[in-house]
């Protein structure tokens, strides 16, 4: 039995034989063009499709946050831009296959330059691509493999059409060759409940049939175990998962400190039954598909149905967090040298003003109509003036309770000014690792420099907790490290008051605060603050 290694990505464990997804038809022999007429309508014919197989994906996924995945994908292959790009190209002699590839091929390289949100998108266009490419060919997609057992899936990546629609009863793990623990196979499979591994390349050579196992908190995969190994790890984790299904209540530590254990959702259809509230409430669904954005009422609306599901319980709004590196249609904004350092989030605000106050009056009208505790807070805001403009236009359109979210390095360090005029700080560790280390979330090489366990990161998290102390105020975390619950025990051991995850990850991290005291939860942030590598700050708590 060997071992392998990657970047755990969604906890958990599973064990079982290795089934690859197989790959895209490939780009066949380039023909010569007769008809430019027809290889138009052949483009066309080809988009229709698959526009129509993504939509319907979209419209039968499990959880909002694969649908608007699956919808950006749409916007993405419905863009005239693209059919512009493809006509010019069967107009320069390419058949309708090789159009599409050449087009995409610009828009990808484009893509990759720009950075930050638009670089995690590339593989999206390679799937496109792709699907593209096949329809034109009148050939099907292949998708995730059937061998009629359970079995663990392997890929060099998934495309988010793949991972929305996986039955975790029959794909118990996922292990990818590339990606990060921001990609969308990281995220759509933390929301599914799937353990999964990401970079582990060696994977690619083991043969279909080979049973292996995963660790989706620590990256490693051992290959070549008996059929009583597969069984243990699986009752193992059965009975685990059956265990937490019966957990409830809000989150504490086993001395009694609370700890509030909040879900990450974009819209009333990812909201689960017992959950304590919401603490990320990514209003970005909304605006998606828009070539104007949503009305007042519309808003209100949307709002209204997350704050009546949630009566009397804390429910955080992210205001619109677009523009730059994370375009929307709406907002016209011009192209910019480096987008993701540019005018998105918060910064929207300084050329479309509009957009902000006419979000923040529609979320105080739904709010005013329930009795849910609404939080509203501004991403991407880099100093103390940005947070108390913001906590005034928040006061304006009749908020009470304002915050902003640490991404920017800059308000890291200068959390306790940051703080003087909002009420709360949420710490996006997705992003604040990416500015952190100048490390964009997709460069795979990279990939290492984005885990939460480095030490500077966990500093600058520190930092946040003292100044929140201090003045306070509470300060939680909504970024995707809060459901690894042994990194839970770290942030609660720094000072944060509440973490937000994927509701599907609450159980495991209320189980692993409820089996420490706080007084451990302080230690092992000690020790992981003193570490000089990720690997010995995790080794601190799980050793």
């Amino acid at each position: 039995m060997g071992e392998l290694h990657g970047i755990g990505v969604s906890p958990g464990r599973a064990a079982g034989p290795v089934h690859r997804l197989a790959p895209p038809p490939p780009l066949p022999p380039a023909p010569p063009v007769i008809d430019i007429a027809v290889e138009r309508a052949r483009a066309r014919t080809a988009v229709a499709a698959v526009v129509a197989d993504l939509t319907r994906r979209a419209d039968t996924a499990a959880d909002a946050t694969a649908a608007e995945v699956l919808r950006a994908q749409v916007l993405m292959a419905d863009d005239e831009m693209l059919l512009e790009a493809v006509d010019a190209a069967i107009d320069g002699g390419a058949a309708a296959p090789h159009a599409f590839a050449a087009a995409l091929a610009e828009h990808r390289a484009a893509f990759e330059a720009a950075g930050g949100y638009l670089a995690e998108r590339v593989s999206d266009l390679d799937d496109l691509r792709d699907r593209l490419v096949a329809s034109c060919q009148g050939l099907p997609m292949p998708g995730v493999p059937s061998p009629g057992h359970p079995f663990i899936l392997v890929a060099r990546d998934l495309a988010p059409a793949d991972t929305a629609g996986l039955d975790p009863a029959v794909v118990l793990g996922l292990i990818t060759a590339e990606g990060g623990p921001t990609s969308h196979t990281a995220i759509l499979a933390r929301t599914l409940g799937i353990p999964a591994v990401v970079r582990c390349a060696p994977v690619l050579d083991i043969p279909d049939g080979v049973q292996v196992s995963l660790d989706g908190s620590t990256g490693a995969v051992a290959v070549g175990l008996s059929d009583l190994s597969v069984r243990s790890v699986n009752e193992a984790q059965r009975a685990l998962l059956e265990r937490r299904s019966t957990s409830t209540g809000p989150g504490a530590t086993s001395d009694g400190r609370p700890v509030a254990l909040l879900a990450n959702i974009g819209s009333a259809r990812d909201l689960a039954p017992g959950v304590e509230g919401v603490g990320l409430f990514r209003t970005e669904l909304l605006y998606l598909d828009r070539t104007e954005p949503p009305s007042f009422d519309e808003q209100v609306a949307a709002y209204q149905e997350v704050f009546a599901a949630l009566p009397g319980c804390k429910v955080v709004v992210r205001t619109l967090d677009a523009g730059a590196d994370k375009p929307l249609p709406f907002l016209r904004l011009t192209d910019e040298p480096n987008p993701a350092l540019g005018i998105r989030g918060l910064r929207v605000a300084r050329t479309m003003p509009s957009v902000l106050d006419t979000q923040l009056s529609a979320i105080a009208a739904a709010a005013a109509a329930t009795s849910a505790d609404v939080w509203v807070m501004a991403p991407m805001v880099a100093t103390a003036a940005e947070a108390s403009s913001f906590a005034a236009a928040c006061r304006a359109a009749g908020l009470r309770t304002t915050g902003v979210m640490i991404e920017v390095p800059a308000a890291a360090l200068r959390a306790g000014t940051v703080l003087r005029d909002v009420d709360f700080l949420s710490i996006g560790t997705n992003d604040l690792s990416q500015y952190t280390f100048a490390a964009d979330r997709m460069c795979g090489d990279l990939a290492e420099l984005l885990d939460p366990w480095q030490p500077a990161l966990i500093s600058l998290i520190a930092a946040c907790a003292t100044a929140g102390r201090e003045a306070g105020k509470p300060v939680g975390v909504c970024g995707e490290s809060a459901a690894d619950p042994d990194f839970a025990l770290v942030l609660v051991g720094l000072g944060i008051t509440s973490l937000s995850m994927a509701a599907r990850s609450i159980p495991a991290v209320r189980e692993a605060l409820a089996a420490h005291t706080y007084d451990e939860c302080v230690q092992f942030a000690k020790a992981a603050l003193a570490a000089d590598t990720p690997a010995a700050a995790r080794s601190a708590v799980r050793p």
